[in-house]
């Protein structure tokens, strides 16, 4: 065989690799509001695994399809969103399934309930078609979908307001290293990786690498679950100032 000439294209390298369609699933009890999303998923060639007009049905439709990402509304007759995103994210089966909030936001109160319940983020259902593709696939990666503007008064709105109270000792608070908790009380003002990174004097890798330990040894799915962590725990505090020494 002759050897290839000058200029040709070598034919034994391996294929790129093509990802595989994200799927979804809609939840939502307004039959042209699931049209609606399903027409721009489509057109941007993400599969609509099934549709559901209520809570119930929507976990069995993930529990049957298995999809990347779930558009949850919040009010649904019978089974609401809220349960019905508790029911999907404690189930183990589906550990790679994340779930995005529906939202009105100026009248809905259930939005943080639906973030300690699981939910990966949240979105308006006016969202641009952009902005709704972009977030499914940033979800599908991992990460979470809380603006960092949104996310303190957000927090502030609906978490409990209760006296500053001090930390008691904690197993899993107690594996982090003081600059991971630094970070993690940063991270709970609503701060983004760039502005954490201007504040502490470290490059956003480095800012990414702390976030990423700081999931694993609390066992958190993402930045939103750790956000609720945060102020659960008594970490960080509704309406306080910025942590001291942060």
């Amino acid at each position: 065989m002759n050897p290839p000439t000058s200029g040709s294209v070598p034919t034994d390298h391996p294929p790129l690799r093509v990802h595989p369609p994200l799927r979804v699933v809609i939840a939502d009890d307004q039959a042209l509001v699931r049209t609606g999303f399903r027409m721009i998923l489509a057109a941007d060639g993400i599969d609509v695994t099934a549709e559901a007009a209520d809570g119930a049905e929507a976990v069995a439709a993930v529990r049957r399809t298995r999809p990347d990402v779930v558009l949850m509304d919040i009010r649904m007759p019978q089974t609401d969103g809220i349960e019905a995103t508790r029911r999907i994210v404690g189930d183990a089966g589906l550990d790679g399934t994340r779930v995005i909030i529906l939202t009105t936001y100026d009248l809905d109160t259930y939005v943080y309930a639906a973030l300690t319940a699981g939910a990966s983020g949240f979105l308006l259902k006016d969202v641009t078609p952009e902005h709704l593709v972009a977030a499914l696939r940033l979800v599908r990666t991992g990460d979470a979908l809380l603006a960092p503007t949104i996310t303190r008064r957000l927090i502030e709105r609906f978490a409990p307001r209760e006296e500053p109270r001090t930390v008691a000792p904690h197993r899993d608070l107690s594996g982090l290293s003081p600059r991971e908790m630094e970070v993690l009380r940063l991270l709970a003002t609503g701060l983004s990786n760039a502005e954490l990174a201007s504040r502490l004097f470290l490059s956003p890798t480095t800012v990414k690498s702390h976030i990423g330990r700081i999931l694993s040894k609390l066992d958190l799915r993402d930045r939103v679950q750790a956000v609720v962590f945060a102020y659960e725990t008594g970490l960080v505090t509704p309406g306080g100032d910025t942590p001291s020494g942060a």
